[in-house]
């Protein structure tokens, strides 16, 4: 049975796990600022009565100490390489980058842009894309900007979904999907992707992608199922869904009347000539779907804020209503930077060789893997990787966080490599259900969008780990 967290009304079943993982907990590190205002409230108002949160919090996961508060820089030893968050230590190219500064120094670059994005860009992204949709893209109702993808996700969200309406999501998912349909009243629906055994070509340790289950996903599948949520290439797993696997959802799609949600923000990043699947092209699906896109993600900007929606009139229109009302409109010297990467990457053949940069990145790290001896799932595309930390042990005596007593005994091998071996991880049980946690805490993920030194510096310290290792 697959299982549904009753987000709206009474709830259907909650996990054992939800009510301690939802408390507010006091950060590992808590600022000077924080405690005086503890100290501030305390003082002014000693018995005040705490004003009642809204329960789409609780829900939402927003109040536990989320894996990246746990696992920052703050917390960590100052010498630890950061292989955990999917940021870059490079910057984007300059060429892209001088656009931004162009835009400050005219008076139109420093104001609103408008809601449905600038024209230079939404005329980039049509052109970027050309016929890759099996059709040209008008600009003017098949495209919006947003203030990243995430924003562009939490528009469609809010346009789409009602109080109890079941979003069907993949585990282990993208872990702001979780707020952002809880937010909006809707149920996510969690249908786990599973591990395989079978070995990837020319590997020793590293295996197969992991599968869907088809029969699985069926019966997931009700009445009050309103969308599903793709994320191809795939964060955390680095799984490129295949043509096969999309025509499947495709069906389903089809049967059910679902809107899909097809964020395909690591679209650049495919590797091992593997064919990145445009869902929305696939027949009868350009009518019910949504594709995300992101500069960030293209270009190694991830602090620009600037994404965008893709898709028929009538999903984009209702989106581009949210998020009018959210933020109004993406930053505007940064859209003017996104429209310059956009019209100048192919001539400089910025993908190609972006993909082999980060192809030789991969190679570092799964290197690293099979040097230990540790299973790892192979990654198709995005820049991650999931290994198989089951096999870690460390010293009884070992002193933990009280944060992590409640959480998977992946946080503990996570905290440990991070600190005993000096490179850090994120455990992956952060992206599951609860019920589904006994899956993802088997694993971690490491990011390699880092340059190449830093990588062969932190596979030389995973090299320390062996001394770790259950048989």
């Amino acid at each position: 049975m697959i299982p549904r967290l009753g987000f709206t009304g009474a709830p259907r079943r909650i996990p054992s796990l939800l009510a301690p993982r939802v408390h507010l907990h006091r950060a590992l590190s808590c600022t000077s600022a924080t405690r005086q205002q503890e100290q501030a409230t305390e003082t002014v108002a000693p018995s005040a009565k705490p004003f009642a949160l809204a329960s789409r919090l609780k829900h939402g996961r927003a109040l536990y100490q989320d894996v990246w508060s746990i696992f920052n820089a703050a917390n960590l030893p100052p010498e630890c390489i950061n292989l955990g968050q999917g940021y870059m230590n490079f910057p984007p190219p300059a060429w892209a980058r001088e656009e931004a500064t162009r835009a400050l120094a005219s008076t139109e670059g420093n104001h609103y842009a408008p809601a449905k994005g600038r024209a230079r860009l939404r005329k980039a992204i049509k052109q970027f894309y050309g016929t890759q949709f099996g059709k040209e893209l008008d600009p003017e109702t098949e495209i919006m900007v947003s203030s990243g993808a995430n924003e562009g996700l939490y528009a469609a969200w809010t346009a789409f979904l009602e109080p109890g309406d079941e979003v069907i999501m993949f585990e282990p998912f993208f872990d702001l999907y979780l707020p952002a349909i809880t937010f909006n009243g809707g149920q996510p629906v969690y249908v786990p992707l599973h591990p395989t055994s079978e070995p990837a070509p020319g590997q020793r340790m590293g295996k197969k992608t992991w599968t869907i289950d088809f029969d699985e996903l069926r019966r997931a599948i009700t009445p009050k199922a309103k969308m599903i949520v793709l994320n191809s290439p795939h964060n955390p797993l680095g799984k490129v869904f295949s043509r096969e696997e999309m025509e499947g959802i495709a069906r389903l799609a089809e049967e059910h009347n679902l809107i899909v949600i097809s964020d395909e923000v690591y679209e650049s990043l495919v590797f091992d000539g593997r064919e990145h699947v445009r869902f929305a092209t696939l027949p009868g699906m350009w009518d019910r779907t949504i594709t995300v896109g992101s500069a960030g993600k293209l270009f190694a900007a991830t602090g620009w804020r600037v994404g965008w929606l893709i898709g028929p009139p009538t999903l984009i229109e209702p989106a581009l209503a949210a998020s009018t009302r959210i933020v109004f409109c993406a930053n505007t010297p940064m859209q003017e930077s996104a429209a310059a990467a956009l019209e100048h990457a192919r001539e400089r053949r910025f993908f190609e060789t972006q993909l082999d940069e980060y192809a030789e990145r991969r190679g570092v790290l799964v290197d690293a893997f099979e040097r230990l001896g540790m299973e790892y799932a192979w990654p198709e595309g995005s820049y991650f990787a999931l290994l198989n930390i089951s096999r870690v042990r460390w010293p009884d005596d070992y002193k933990f966080p009280k944060a992590l007593d409640e959480r998977g005994k992946d946080f503990k091998a996570a905290w440990f490599i991070a600190n005993h071996i000096g490179v850090s991880c994120i455990p992956v049980s952060e992206f599951y259900c609860d019920e589904h946690v006994g899956i993802g805490e088997n694993y971690a993920r490491f990011s390699f969008c880092k340059d190449v030194d830093t990588l062969r510096t932190a596979a030389d310290r995973l090299q320390k780990l062996r001394w770790f290792l259950a048989p």
